[in-house]
């Protein structure tokens, strides 16, 4: 673990990229897709204890949403979780109906679940981390959004924020690339070399425990970690350089970064 530096000490513009999360960073969706697992695995939990006569134990959207699922690839997630839980269930495929007891068919009915809450919610934007980016960009550094979810796209369509980024790495260009989900580093690097940066000139902004850890392996020059959740501590274990509460702090007096 790199030694923790503070905030204040912090000028972004001694880098020429940063490279963002999405739900939990830019967007209050990590909230959305904290609902949409609790349902999924209380609901199928629900369904074994029943079946199989098997005691019943709720998700934890604290405890477990941070450390089995959060910023991970959505079948990496089911399959993070279930194992946790002594639960093994084959892979089956990404084309499995919601219905089906499989890892894939599980991550499809969490979709649908996340549709359902987005519908019916909408998205939420942290109106800080906008400014932030608008202020470095204006600044003359480069930006990217890095996202294991496969909404990303859409959603930054929706919330009209597709402008604030040079690059996106979403799930779904993930799988296309065949990159390893977080906490490994690939997407970042990607993310780095879209820019044509190096990873160590350009910073990262992660909210998951996954997202920093990814960061860090990925040997970004600094990694700020957003803490939405009470984990500081947590955030600086697994990589994180510097923790605030919100991209405000990092912002100079003036409003410049």
């Amino acid at each position: 673990m790199r030694p923790a530096v503070h905030s204040q000490d912090i000028r972004p513009t001694d880098y020429r990229a940063g490279i963002f999360d999405l739900d939990g960073v830019v967007t209050d969706t990590a909230r959305t897709h904290c609902q949409a697992w609790r349902k999924l695995f209380d609901g199928y939990l629900a369904e074994r204890a029943e079946r199989d006569g098997e005691p019943f134990r709720a998700f934890d959207p604290q405890h477990d949403y941070r450390r089995y699922v959060d910023g991970k690839p959505r079948y990496d997630g089911v399959s993070s979780f279930l194992e946790a839980r002594g639960i093994q269930l084959p892979f089956g495929s990404p084309e499995d109906l919601p219905d089906e007891e499989t890892i894939c068919g599980l991550g499809n009915r969490k979709q649908r679940y996340f549709e359902q809450f987005l519908a019916a919610e909408g998205v939420d934007v942290f109106a800080s981390s906008v400014a932030f980016i608008e202020s470095i960009r204006k600044a003359g550094l480069q930006t990217a959004l890095v996202s294991s979810s496969k909404n990303a796209q859409s959603i930054l369509i929706r919330t009209g924020l597709d402008h604030l980024f040079d690059a996106v790495v979403d799930g779904i260009e993930a799988e296309r690339l065949e990159l390893h989900g977080k906490p490994n580093p690939d997407i970042f690097r990607h993310a780095a070399s879209l820019l044509s940066v190096f990873p160590g000139e350009a910073f990262a902004v992660e909210d998951a425990l996954s997202g920093v850890e990814a960061a860090n392996k990925a040997g970004f020059g600094l990694v700020v970690g957003i803490d939405r959740a009470q984990q500081r501590d947590e955030l600086l274990a697994h990589g994180a350089d510097v923790v605030v509460e919100d991209l405000a702090e990092m912002m100079m007096p003036d409003g410049e970064p």
